[in-house]
């Protein structure tokens, strides 16, 4: 095999190997070949997309895929090119390093995402055409994260959700909740503080939980699919029937927990805090409020500072 190894691999500028809007990657495309080889082009690809698909069973014998894409950008740089003068469309042996910049562009960007149903990915790729030959191709990923939108309506604003339930089997009265937290956006590790009014006029006992979960929805051809799960979960003393209680709980945002994406037309990730009051043989009432998890404010560092990189494997 002529062509050795053929990869892609870029330097990481910050301990998370994350990057946003307006950064630049500086990288690198090696080529190792065991004779000398003529070349067609070299060329550097960075791209982002997001993409979604799944399939509806109807009855036994009808299936249906449901599929949707959406691109950000698409940029190409030719590293290298046939016919040139200073006899760049030639290879010699051995191990060729052809560096590489490419700024991500300005934007609203989704950040880096997947699951089963759908993904958003942030790609850099290098391609080597050859006449008479299919194209050697290699590529990684890397990890792209939004810059928060600070201007999002009601963000630094209080939350508030109330509700209230009749008990009617095997019991009477009523209970009823008002659930305020102090504003809608945190970041990771934030505490997020929330305080529940609860009165019990009834004759049960009432268990009041608080759940902080995730959802994910997924668009295609005019349908929806939506994932939920539960992230913390957390229960206080039963509440005893015909009396009331102020309940505040500090919930800790998880630190790996991945920001809110809410700026893609066929994926969202969106967080909610659900209250809700578990009573016995009555529909239990809840109030869920949004959250929006904010990225970290983390800024470049150079590669003198942090020497982290990232390789990809190589891709034939």
């Amino acid at each position: 095999m002529t062509i050795k190894n053929f990869s892609i691999e870029y330097d990481a500028i910050n301990s998370r190997n994350t990057f946003t809007n307006g950064d630049t990657i500086a990288g690198r495309i090696i080529v190792e070949v065991s004779k000398e080889i003529h070349i067609k082009s070299l060329i550097f690809i960075a791209k982002a997309k997001a993409k979604t698909c799944w399939t509806e069973h109807y009855g036994q014998n009808v299936h249906v895929v449901l599929w949707a894409d959406e691109k950000y950008y698409e940029i190409k740089h030719h590293i290298l090119r046939e016919g040139r003068q200073d006899g760049s469309g030639v290879i010699g042996r051995g191990r060729h390093v052809f560096p590489f910049t490419f700024k991500i562009p300005d934007g609203k960007i989704p950040s880096s995402f997947k699951a089963s149903t759908g993904k958003i990915t942030h790609r850099l790729k290098a391609e080597l055409h050859q006449s008479m030959r299919v194209p050697v191709k290699a590529k990684t990923s890397f990890t792209f994260v939004s810059k928060a939108d600070m201007d999002m309506p009601g963000l630094m604003e209080p939350q508030y959700g109330c509700k209230d339930r009749s008990v009617t089997f095997f019991g009477s009265g009523n209970i009823s909740m008002e659930v305020h937290t102090e504003r809608m956006g945190y970041q990771q590790g934030d505490a997020l503080k929330v305080t529940a009014e609860i009165s019990n006029r009834s004759t049960r006992s009432v268990k009041p939980k608080f759940v902080l979960y995730e959802k994910k929805s997924f668009f295609a051809q005019g349908r929806r699919r939506v994932n939920t799960n539960d992230i913390l979960k957390q229960k206080i003393e039963p509440l005893a029937s015909s009396s009331k209680q102020t309940v505040t709980k500090v919930i800790s945002i998880p630190r790996e927990l991945p920001p809110s994406i809410l700026n893609c037309s066929i994926i969202k990730l969106e967080y909610r805090l659900k209250v809700v009051l578990d009573v016995s043989m009555t529909k239990d009432p809840k109030v869920k409020l949004p959250i929006v998890i904010l990225p970290h404010r983390t800024g470049s560092v150079s590669k003198e500072q942090e020497a982290y990189s990232s390789k990809s494997l190589t891709a034939w």
